[in-house]
């Protein structure tokens, strides 16, 4: 599709109608919002704006949608799957000055945030209140609500609590053309009409611009405890996972750590963790509640499950820094995979007795390919994460073979039930490979709902269907 290229008139509107401080057109600054965290892609815009309120996100968009000027949505630029690139130049969109928390109504748990709140902010205040947001993804400490939602986030807490659609009760949207609408309504149950509150979280900016999200909150758990299981084989590991749900468990937290993950954040971090020779994967299983007894009464029980699986000795935190020390050590991973090595990150999920079989699938795939992978993720919800790492594959190789075993890895978690993405979403990556898990039929339903929202084509081009 062909778009206009911004001229200095466009420059000035746009400075009219948020202040010539908040347009930005320095190369620089374009540069720094031409990327996100996916690979090494960078495609810089035109101009980055950054209006505060709804009103002035209105006017830009009306502009743009009659003058055929791309619009990209962005926040903290901390996704995986270059949602937020802007491919096509024109308006980066950033939405972090819209980043107030507007209300939390203690009566009715629920709270009222813009989309450029960071999500740690936001758990921590609704926690002075002894309430819970449970969506909790890696980068929670930098990650924008507005992304979570746009990328339907999810975390380690996903297993026990849902993902980010299940704690949203309404959103303001300004849509492609312009109008502001209300998707729902600020209640739990809601039977009124076709879900656009759902059909917009996941949308990854291609349908709206969220400018408010009403969230529903539950009490917070007080208490937790943390365990770190090793294994010498990592299948065991995975085969372990749903044994724990079916003895009737269910963990707040069950994330799968293969070896070669944990050496690398060990480099990486200065956690120490000493791994016996032998040790292929590790789970870090964590359970939560407001009762001790309980809970230890749970971890007998996880141990009980365990020692069927050949597991080494487990690691049960005893104090809140060794906690925080490994879940330090999970969180970093992904950064300590990227300070190593040339990568390509992909977010298989299957249901999750189907994870072993997944996990030496792609061992496999690799091999047959010539890559290394290093997998980790969040286990208890079959969501494994698969770094693929260049190591000694051929510059050729990597840039025309390896999209064939990706492809295979895709075909593999297809067949065993699963899909593309379980958090990090389709965006510019992944969109190859839809035609995978949707037929033609649900594919172009799919392209007809973009192109009743947004029939100009103007709203984050190029991502999610080709």
């Amino acid at each position: 599709m062909e778009y206009k290229q911004l001229n200095i008139d466009d420059i000035s509107f746009f400075e009219k109608v948020i202040g010539n401080n908040n347009v930005f057109s320095e190369e620089e600054i374009l540069q720094n919002y031409s990327h996100d965290e996916t690979e090494d892609l960078s495609f810089p815009p035109e101009v980055v704006l950054k209006p505060k309120t709804t009103e002035e996100i209105v006017k830009i968009i009306r502009y743009c949608n009659v003058n055929n000027i791309p619009v990209t949505p962005c926040g903290a630029r901390t996704g995986l799957s270059g949602g937020s690139l802007p491919i096509f130049g024109g308006v980066a969109l950033s939405l972090e000055r819209l980043n107030s928390i507007i209300e939390i109504d203690e009566r009715n748990l629920q709270a009222t945030a813009e989309p450029g709140v960071i999500n740690q902010v936001f758990r921590d205040v609704v926690a002075e209140k002894g309430l819970f947001y449970p969506p909790d993804p890696s980068s929670k400490g930098s990650c924008f609500l507005g992304g979570n939602l746009a990328e339907n986030a999810g975390g380690a807490k996903a297993v026990k609590y849902g993902v980010t659609r299940d704690y949203v009760l309404n959103l303001e949207v300004v849509l492609p053309t312009g109008e502001i609408i209300w998707t729902g309504a600020n209640v739990l149950k809601n039977a009124t009409g076709y879900d656009l509150t759902s059909l917009m979280i996941g949308s990854e900016g291609t349908l709206g611009i969220i400018t408010k999200i009403i969230f529903r909150l539950i009490p917070l758990p007080t208490k937790d405890i943390t365990m770190l299981i090793p294994f010498n084989s990592s299948e065991k590991a995975c085969e372990a996972v749903s044994a724990v749900f079916r003895a009737g468990i269910t963990p707040s937290a069950l994330e799968f750590i293969e070896r070669d993950a944990i050496d690398w954040a060990l480099k990486y971090t200065d956690v120490k963790l000493q791994i016996d020779d032998e040790v292929q994967a590790y789970l870090l299983v964590e359970v939560d509640g407001d009762n001790m007894d309980l809970l230890y009464k749970d971890c007998e029980r996880i141990f009980e499950v365990m020692d069927n699986f050949d597991c080494g000795e487990i690691l049960l935190a005893d104090s809140e820094r060794q906690k925080n020390q490994i879940w330090k050590l999970r969180k970093e991973i992904a950064e300590s995979v990227k300070s190593n090595s040339v990568y390509k990150e992909e977010d298989t999920v299957v249901p999750r007795a189907e994870l072993a079989k997944l996990l030496k699938g792609v061992k496999a795939i690799g091999k047959a390919y010539g890559f290394q992978s290093v997998c980790y993720g969040h286990a208890g919800d079959g969501n494994l994460h698969i770094n693929i790492i260049k190591g000694e594959m051929s510059d050729e190789d990597w840039n025309t073979k390896l999209t064939l075993g990706i492809r295979e890895i895709f075909e593999l978690t297809h067949s065993l039930g699963g899909t593309l993405s379980g958090e990090h979403g389709i965006g510019l990556v992944q969109k190859d490979y839809m035609d995978i898990v949707f037929s033609e039929k649900a594919l172009g339903l799919q392209k007809g709902i973009k192109n009743l929202f947004d029939p100009n084509g103007i709203l984050n081009p190029g991502k999610i269907l080709k």
